[in-house]
């Protein structure tokens, strides 16, 4: 099983608009590539980052979706919120195979 993490940190100007747009924008879109077992976003309570950080995680049990992804899928979606929250965010990923 993969799980693909990215960690966003968010400044608190925005942190409410970035939700709404996690929400009703990224989330959607991911969930319908069907690449994806789950989808979930955390927000990290102990963050030494100023700002809001959180930590959204897909899961998926073929790494060849996660190519998928990454090649068609993602260039678009992160180009578009870099766009919409520009020098209001930084983000990074995390690649990781489960071991049990």
């Amino acid at each position: 099983m993969i799980l693909y993490n990215i960690t966003f940190i968010i400044d608190y100007t925005v942190n409410s608009e970035w939700l709404e747009w996690m929400n009703e924008k990224l989330l959607p879109t991911v969930a319908n590539t069907d690449l994806f077992i789950s989808q979930r976003l955390l927000k990290v309570l102990d963050s030494p980052n100023e700002g809001v950080t959180y930590c959204l995680q897909f899961t998926t049990d073929d790494i060849g979706n996660f190519h998928t992804f990454k090649q068609v899928h993602e260039p678009g979606i992160f180009k578009s919120l870099s766009t919409s929250f520009e020098n209001k965010l930084v983000f990074f990923n995390t690649l990781m195979e489960f071991i049990d």
